[in-house]
């Protein structure tokens, strides 16, 4: 049984322009690729086709895992989510206690993760110390570099 992801919706579109990027162009270009090694001679010995016939299984590999994630995906309406505690697509304003430092982070699932635009998986450290903790709370979160405090200030949609 595949586990269920949640996402945005804007999460769920990029995954489905993805997914019909690599089934068209992605398929046409690696089609292309062994249809050249192939007009170079002899299969027995033909590095060239090997690597496009093995590029066309990842390839394929990919789509096939893609098409699951898609099917086992749920569309979370945001707008009926409490905001009383953290909760998977939650905005949560936290206070690092050791050094003062403020952050906020969007609670997302993998696929959408992005540190760059404050995206974090529901799946990281920080996210499942947070999880189902309410404004004013305190929680210890072991990461790689130990265990941090943090304080939740604000939790938002």
């Amino acid at each position: 049984m595949a586990e269920v992801s949640y996402f945005t919706k804007d999460g769920l579109e990029k995954l489905k322009e993805e997914l019909q990027k690599l089934k068209t162009t992605g398929r046409a270009d690696i089609s292309k690729a062994i249809a050249e090694a192939r007009d170079k001679g002899d299969l027995s010995e033909n590095a060239e086709y090997d690597a496009a016939k093995e590029a066309q299984g990842l390839h394929e590999a990919k789509i096939a895992q893609m098409q699951e994630t898609l099917a086992n995906a749920r569309l979370l309406d945001e707008s009926k989510l409490d905001t009383s505690k953290v909760l998977a697509l939650s905005i949560v304003k936290i206070k690092n206690l050791k050094n003062g430092a403020t952050m906020s982070y969007q609670l997302v699932s993998e696929s959408e993760a992005d540190l760059k635009t404050g995206k974090i998986s529901v799946a990281s450290p920080i996210a499942k110390g947070l999880l189902g903790k309410k404004v004013g709370e305190t929680t210890e979160i072991t990461v790689p570099a130990g265990k941090i405090e943090f304080e939740i200030l604000e939790i938002s949609r």
